[in-house]
């Protein structure tokens, strides 16, 4: 049997992606390896969203050299972003690489080893209707595309360019799935798109949601990511009144300055993205949002940053994804004037993270004492002495040693401790 290695960078589309393509490859006979020496094929899984998951990737690759002389029959694959982006540019930078593919083609990795050296970065419309096996490495929570691609074009952003248009999925096939997942012991899933709001097939994205609730063996329902300008009322009713719809939503604010928000071609004010917020508490009172911010857009000037500072304070989010803003090729903003210096931007960033922090542990902290429903994910990684889960609002509880807990198990845990980043709990008796 071949083996193959993937390495997979970015988000949690791009880990789908990869169980995609293992899915594919093991009909050809691969099994997956841990390490790239082991391995017949190297595939990297790539992310262009920011400059420094790019520069991780060519790090990344240049170690391959070594292993392609020693092994002239190992094949080398870029696959993801970057290769949609950069086509055969990659192989002008690495000729070792054998394979170029991208995201709107994962399904052809079959056909690319066993064929010849090939560019794979078409156009590809049928990718919506095409089932590919996954080849998950996690028996209690799975991913599901329901859509692919991006009709939005923020100014930052390069996934329209990469994973194309908004194309999606038949609703009875996203059902099919889940219906095979639950047979096979899944207890939780998620269901992924740029912008699921924005979920085009048969039925509306609330509507789809309440037929997978309908679902037996599933228990918890997540999506990410929705995008503000599209949350509507039937979406927030979906969270209300569906009982395994999860009380968390993660929904990208990037700036609290409306001057910058049109420039990034967000399409909302910072006044309409609060008034989507006082929607969700009022009718899911628990819920957890969590969001994304960009430090140092182009122009970006001190009050725009104190806005965004205003806005997180104003808000208090459960927690964010924050980063310095990082131009990439093809958006309208890497040509904007007013680029800000590396220091600027990263000094914003420092004082957006450490107010979070201190916000994040306050809204943890709340919940000590309380008991939270926890769905047991495995061993915690950084105690593995403890079982660590999560709560429905998407908080990671590491658990007290106890005999009787095993993957899977939905218990009721009391909050003991509360960290920055993480809860520690017990198991209620009886639960």
């Amino acid at each position: 049997m071949k083996k193959v290695y993937i390495r997979t960078f970015g988000c949690q589309m791009n880990v789908h992606d990869s169980e995609r393509m293992l899915g594919v490859l093991r009909r050809e006979g691969y099994a997956p390896v841990d390490a790239p020496e082991e391995a017949d094929l190297i595939i990297f899984n790539t992310c262009s969203i920011r400059e420094k998951a790019e520069q991780k990737f060519y790090s990344q690759l240049g170690r391959t050299r070594r292993l392609k002389r020693d092994n002239p029959a190992l094949k080398v694959a870029v696959a993801g972003c970057i290769a949609q982006q950069q086509g055969a540019g990659i192989r002008e930078k690495a000729p070792y690489v054998d394979y170029v593919i991208g995201p709107q083609n994962i399904g052809r990795v079959g056909d690319a080893v066993l064929g010849t050296e090939g560019i794979f970065t078409d156009d590809n419309p049928e990718l919506a209707r095409s089932d590919l096996p996954a080849e998950r490495d996690r028996s209690v929570k799975a991913w599901i595309n329901i859509m692919y691609g991006c009709n939005n074009f923020c100014s930052y952003c390069v996934v329209p360019y990469t994973r194309g248009r908004e194309r999606s999925r038949p609703a009875e096939n996203i059902l099919n799935e889940v219906k095979g997942l639950a047979a096979d012991g899944f207890k939780e899933i998620t269901l992924l798109g740029q912008n699921v709001n924005s979920y085009s097939g048969d039925v509306s994205f609330p509507e789809l949601l309440s037929r997978i609730n309908d679902i037996e063996g599933i228990e918890r329902i997540r999506f990410v990511t929705s995008h503000p300008k599209d949350l509507g009322e039937g979406l927030v009713r979906a969270m209300r009144d569906l009982d395994k719809v999860c009380e968390h939503i993660h929904l990208p604010l990037q700036s609290g300055s409306d001057r910058v928000l049109r420039l990034m071609n967000r399409k909302y004010t910072f006044s309409e993205y609060v008034s989507k917020v006082k929607m969700l508490r009022e009718a899911v009172p628990d819920i957890a949002i969590t969001t994304d911010i960009i430090a140092g857009f182009p122009s970006e000037t001190p009050d725009d940053h104190k806005a965004t500072v205003s806005a997180l304070q104003e808000i208090g989010f459960d927690g964010i994804f924050a980063f310095k803003y990082s131009p990439r090729p093809m958006t309208r903003a890497a040509d904007m004037e007013g680029q800000l210096p590396d220091e600027v931007k990263s000094e914003r960033l420092t004082e957006i993270l450490a107010l979070q922090d201190r916000i994040t542990e306050a809204r943890n902290k709340a919940l000590q004492n309380t008991v939270q429903e926890v769905l047991v994910e495995g061993t915690s990684g950084s105690e593995p002495e403890k079982m660590t889960g999560r709560t429905r609002t998407n908080k990671i509880v590491n658990i007290a040693p106890s005999g009787s807990v095993s993957p899977g198990m939905i218990l009721k845990i009391r909050i003991l401790k509360a960290n920055r980043h993480s809860l520690e709990g017990e198991v209620i008796d009886g639960a």
